[in-house]
């Protein structure tokens, strides 16, 4: 095999030296690794803590643009609630003022009626005296 260690052999077993030394490159290795495995196990955990802030960040900015929306909505709402009244108020008093045009223009024309009367009235009395002054004026003339 390819990745397996041979050890050169000694009087009482494998060679204490290459033992050692391949031990020692092991153990070296193995702390390379685990400061390799420690430092990304860091970079994750920093990684993570930015990116937990940035959800916190951006759920801040969410809940104060939800608030924001409620305002705005409730705003909407209240402006729309004011303007129908103000609509509602605008209708009555124009049927109000409607009302009083209509009453007025009715004692306008009572007050036409009434003039035409007179007109006829005073028409009749000046047909009548125009016509007794044209008999006295013949009579005169006559005489």
């Amino acid at each position: 095999m390819s990745g397996e260690k041979r050890f050169r052999t000694s009087i009482f077993g494998f060679s204490k030296s290459d033992v050692n030394s391949y031990i020692e490159k092991i153990i070296s290795e193995y702390d390379h690794k685990l400061k390799e495995k420690e430092e990304e196990i860091a970079a994750l955990k920093n990684n993570a803590k930015e990116t937990r802030l940035k959800y916190e960040e951006l759920f801040k900015k969410a809940e104060q643009i939800n608030e924001d929306r409620a305002k705005i909505a409730d705003v909407l709402i209240k402006a729309q609630e004011k303007a129908e009244i103000m609509i509602e108020d605008a209708k009555n008093q124009a049927l109000e003022e409607k009302k009083k045009i209509e009453k007025l223009v009715e004692e306008e024309k009572e007050k036409l009626v009434d003039i035409k009367e007179q007109l006829k009235v005073l028409k009749t009395e000046v047909t009548s005296t125009l016509k007794r002054y044209e008999g006295q004026l013949a009579e005169f003339i006559e005489k």
